[in-house]
């Protein structure tokens, strides 16, 4: 892990952005603090989000068989008509 001050990170920042996409992490600082971490943006193949649906499918096997009566039903709360199927 490389240290870098910010004005050297702003002065060269297409350099930071080639060690980093070459795998380098760097510590950007400022008056000897720490300030900020740029390295690798994580690789995502959409394994995640599968799994977030999956889990939600598992919670909600099916759907409510009312849930359609209920949206149909609220035209009739609408006064007037129905601006959707105007």
């Amino acid at each position: 892990m490389r240290l870098m001050t910010a004005s050297e990170a702003s002065r060269n920042f297409a350099s930071i952005l080639d060690r980093v996409e070459g795998g380098e992490t760097i510590v950007i600082t400022r008056g000897g603090r720490h300030l900020a971490l740029i390295g690798p943006a994580p690789v995502a193949n959409g394994g995640d989000f599968a799994d977030a649906l999956s889990a939600f499918r598992d919670r909600h096997p099916e759907d409510d068989p009312t849930y359609e009566d209920d949206v149909l039903g609220t035209r009739d709360l609408l006064p007037g008509d129905d601006p959707w199927n105007a």
